[in-house]
């Protein structure tokens, strides 16, 4: 069970060559309850990456702190980037163990991943005969194959098209629904945020912070009908004008 809890006070970008100083992220505190599913919305270039490096601990240049689970325990932290980054020279099965300690014990869970994402027929087949779609459910499996903690997506679906999008969000969430973990995933597709998430945050130009926090009570099984999304998305746009400026 894991927890998160953010307070960024400050994260700043220093002055390089001719460019000034960049304030990303100022007063930012956010919380998320274990096995959640939270969407973090807003326009490109408003610090939502910045975060997430933050969280993962690739970037530990900022003023305040980021919790995770127990604080004396390091957690175990999976990321899905919007490049799939696969290896060419390594088989689509390959490509996942690397990211495992025991790939002998692991198979299993493997071999179940790769059949709920619908790639056992291609899990001997290198990244080139894949499609973008199926590489970034390479990527999906990939980070869920190692148990994190914390499963951390920035814009992963970006680039596909609608159909695509729609069939590897369906099977993101069954995989979820099965191996269920704590999630912040990044997106400026209020229409993608809302058939995800349990919450959705939505986050101001930078200096970034939240707007508003507004839970998603779509039943799951409606989440699958465009009507109904579209419905709650009118709704969102009408209660909080703010939200339009940021779409």
């Amino acid at each position: 069970m894991t927890d998160i809890h953010i307070d960024i006070k400050q994260k700043t970008y220093a002055a390089k060559g001719s460019a000034k100083a960049h304030l990303a992220i100022e007063n930012f505190q956010l919380s998320l309850e274990s096995h959640q599913f939270v969407c973090l919305v807003g326009s490109s270039g408003c610090g939502k990456t910045t975060l997430l490096n933050s969280i993962a601990g690739l970037d530990t240049d900022f003023v305040g702190e980021i919790i995770v689970g127990e604080q004396h325990i390091k957690p175990k932290i999976g990321y899905v980037f919007q490049n799939p980054r696969l290896l060419p020279w390594r088989t689509v099965r390959e490509n996942i163990e690397l990211a495992l300690e025991n790939v002998t014990q692991s198979s299993e869970i493997v071999d179940n991943l790769l059949q709920i994402m619908q790639l056992n027929t291609v899990q001997a087949v290198y990244p080139e005969r894949l499609s973008l779609g199926m590489s970034r459910r390479v990527a999906i499996i990939r980070a869920f194959a190692i148990n994190p903690d914390v499963l951390l997506m920035d814009e992963p679906f970006v680039s596909l098209d609608p159909p695509t999008a729609r069939q590897v969000r369906s099977l993101l969430i069954q995989l979820w629904q099965q191996r269920p973990h704590t999630v912040l995933f990044v997106t400026h597709d209020l229409r993608e945020a809302i058939a995800l998430a349990d919450k959705l945050v939505f986050l101001s130009p930078p200096p970034m912070q939240i707007i508003s926090e507004i839970p998603v009570l779509i039943p799951r099984n409606q989440r699958d009908d465009e009507s109904v999304i579209e419905s709650f998305r009118q709704q969102l746009i009408n209660e909080y004008p703010a939200i339009n400026r940021l779409l």
